[in-house]
């Protein structure tokens, strides 16, 4: 082995010890306890095969589940790619202090997921102001997080609002490498500011948008946070995700070996469904020139 193939591996070391602890490792012990029946307290483990992923794959709490967390992907995605998109472009378009705005705008995806989500339960519980004020003024008596509809949209909505700022400074970065000649152009040509946007704009936007939405997609398979902390699951799991799931199993019912088979059976839906949808992103991006 040559000097520098030796100082290479020095240098990658750190990061492959510590892929192998904290990844590889776990990973393969938590398929031996998929197949094992456990507590996490009993000396003694059972094994059981494949009875896991079958009793799982029968079960209607993980169906619902399953069914949940794609609700969140359909939602909260273009949810957060709309708000993201918005915030870019008016940030792009201010004449100075963009540094500062972005910053503001970024801020919310350094906050606790768990401090957010006490302060919107705070807000929507029914003495909070929002709640009062609606009573008062309006009328209105709305039970926000006991509602199966709105509590899936409220959670969906705050996770867009914490994460939009950070797809917001991508989306920031693409705009930055389009050509404003190419605006000059079509307004001479005398295009919308409309058209601007979805002839121009949208598809050189690309590279940006595909890491946005990827990242994005990836979000709504790990929604966990906001769901325990404001409805836990509820209310009737509405909003009983993969994640609340498989914690439930694991240290509410104490079957590891069951929770373990879940999320081995979660990873591959979620690897599955991201690489449909970039397959679906590479296609769009292929129609505009992107290779």
């Amino acid at each position: 082995m040559s000097k520098n193939t030796k100082l290479g591996w020095s240098f990658t070391s750190p990061y492959l010890i510590f892929t192998l602890i904290f990844f590889l490792l776990p990973l393969f012990w938590s398929f031996w306890l998929a197949l094992t029946s456990w507590n996490m307290i009993s000396p003694t483990v059972e094994f059981v095969g494949f009875q896991n992923f079958i009793d799982a794959i029968k079960s209607p709490a993980i169906q619902s589940a399953f069914v949940v967390t794609y609700k969140f992907l359909i939602i909260f995605v273009p949810m957060a790619l709309v708000l993201s998109m918005v915030i870019a472009l008016l940030v792009n378009s201010l004449p100075k202090l963009k540094g500062l705005y972005m910053v503001a705008f970024f801020l919310p995806y350094l906050s606790s997921g768990v401090v957010t989500s006490l302060i919107v339960k705070g807000l929507l519980s029914y003495n909070g102001p929002f709640n009062t004020f609606l009573r008062v003024k309006l009328g209105w008596d709305i039970d926000w997080l006991g509602n199966p509809h709105a509590a899936i949209i409220i959670v969906s909505l705050m996770i867009a609002w914490k994460m939009s700022g950070y797809y917001a400074l991508i989306l920031i970065s693409g705009l930055g490498n389009i050509n404003k000649e190419v605006y000059e152009a079509a307004a001479i040509d005398g295009a919308s500011p409309w058209t601007r946007f979805w002839k121009i704009t949208f598809p050189m936007l690309y590279p940006a948008f595909f890491t946005v939405t990827v990242l994005a997609v990836g979000i709504s398979f790990g929604i966990f946070t906001e769901v325990y902390q404001l409805t836990g699951g509820g209310p009737n799991f509405a909003t009983n995700t993969w994640q609340m799931e498989i914690y439930n199993q694991a240290f509410v019912n104490l079957k590891s070996g069951y929770a373990s088979a879940v999320a081995l059976m979660a990873s591959v839906v979620t690897f599955a469904s991201i690489g449909v949808i970039r397959k679906l992103l590479e296609k769009w991006g292929e129609k505009n020139g992107w290779q």
